[in-house]
């Protein structure tokens, strides 16, 4: 207690509390010029301006003393190396990551651009105008940003023999075909699902197919009847009616595949004008001696006329046809092989049968056919009708080269 009673009476004298008034002058000064001497800066970090006073000599040093470390890919508006100048403005810009896939094939930047289009031109990344990239251009890039690009290639569709070339991106079929408006009808066909999507190797094929009415005329024959005539000399003919040919309208639906015939169906067969028959008189008289006149039982499209049976098609006494006459073997298309009347033809390659309309020569007759000889009326067809026959021959290249044609047909029993 004396010491320090002593001490102050000390420092309570003039030269002391004059020693002591420089010092704290001194030292106020010295705070006053430290803060004079700091060079004032305006940093700006990522968009917000900060103002520092600062000793730091170097623009690394003012970054250094804000915790600021520049990366190799931020941007930074003056060299770290450069000297701190008073008013000076730093910008400093922090890189962030993009990851840019394209056609699956993922690639990471770092960046300071402000869009994803200034990330593609920075990294030279090319976008033609048919590429689909996702998010837009214009999107600002953010940490983590995710770009999608899909590069855009050309795929032709073939629509019925017109080929045409689209730009597309790997969508569906079914979506490009909506976006070219390319419809298909319900019978058109397409080679590929309309759910795959679209391949760089992959053409695609659209065939048009549509269903036609297609309605064709046809004359049918006369049948020629001749009738035994006792007023008219032995051996001598008359035309007692000359005979019209009918007119049938056969429906046929056609099926068209680009334009071009594939298949042809009958559907149905209309008469028009049925045929009127052609009767011919056969002369009977004779002098010596007198022939007995023979009984004429006359019918549609039959004549009959007495005369020897040899069962070679020149009896006389039978009934007389002039029909259309084709040819079919038992291994024609959707043929069974078994006749209507029970005739195995596959076992039997070389019988002499005929397909008839039974309502013209009863099934079960035995028959003469010119160019063909002997037959029995064993069969029946579709396209048998009226008079027209169908003769059996022991293949299809036979019955080709027999073709169609107008044959004189006898029943004979």
């Amino acid at each position: 207690m004396k010491l320090f009673s002593k001490l102050l009476s000390a420092f309570r004298t003039k030269p002391v509390i004059y020693a002591a008034s420089i010092t704290v002058v001194l030292f106020l000064a010295g705070i006053l010029t430290f803060q004079v001497t700091k060079a004032q800066v305006s940093v700006k970090v990522d968009g917000e301006t900060t103002t520092v006073r600062t000793h730091a000599d170097t623009v690394g040093g003012v970054l250094e003393e804000l915790n600021i470390e520049v990366g190799e890919h931020d941007k930074l508006s003056h060299d770290l190396a450069e000297k701190l100048t008073s008013g000076m403005n730093i910008d400093y810009t922090k890189a962030v990551e993009v990851v840019i896939t394209t056609d699956g094939d993922n690639q990471t930047y770092y960046t300071t651009s402000e869009t994803v289009g200034d990330v593609l031109e920075e990294n030279n990344i090319d976008i033609d105008e048919h590429d689909q990239v996702a998010p837009a251009l214009s999107k600002a890039v953010s940490e983590g940003l995710q770009v999608t690009i899909d590069k855009a290639f050309q795929v032709t569709v073939d629509d019925a023999g017109e080929k045409e070339k689209y730009w597309t991106v790997g969508e569906t079929v079914e979506d490009l075909l909506k976006r070219e408006d390319i419809k298909l009808g319900k019978l058109d066909r397409i080679n590929l699902e309309m759910d795959e999507p679209v391949s760089k190797d992959a053409a695609i094929e659209i065939t048009r197919v549509e269903k036609v009415t297609d309605i064709v005329k046809e004359k049918t024959d006369y049948s020629v009847v001749t009738r035994k005539d006792d007023n008219l000399e032995k051996g001598k003919e008359k035309v007692v009616s000359s005979g019209e040919e009918g007119l049938v309208a056969k429906h046929f639906e056609v099926t068209l595949e680009n334009g071009k015939e594939v298949d042809r169906q009958l559907v149905k067969e209309e008469v028009e004008k049925e045929s009127e028959q052609r009767i011919v008189a056969v002369g009977t008289k004779v002098e010596k001696p007198a022939p007995k006149p023979a009984v004429t039982a006359t019918a549609a499209n039959t004549s009959t006329e007495t005369v020897s049976r040899g069962g070679d098609g020149d009896s006389s006494d039978a009934k007389t046809y002039y029909m259309h006459a084709t040819a079919y073997s038992a291994n024609c298309s959707g043929c069974s092989g078994i006749t209507a009347t029970g005739i195995n033809l596959k076992d039997n390659p070389n019988a002499k049968v005929i397909a008839v309309d039974p309502n013209v020569i009863p099934l079960g007759s035995k028959v003469w056919v010119e160019g063909y000889g002997n037959a029995i009326a064993g069969d029946t067809g579709g396209n048998v009708s009226g008079n027209k026959i169908d003769v059996h021959v022991s293949s299809t290249s036979e019955a080709h080269r027999f073709g169609s044609k107008k044959v004189k047909v006898k029943v004979l029993d």
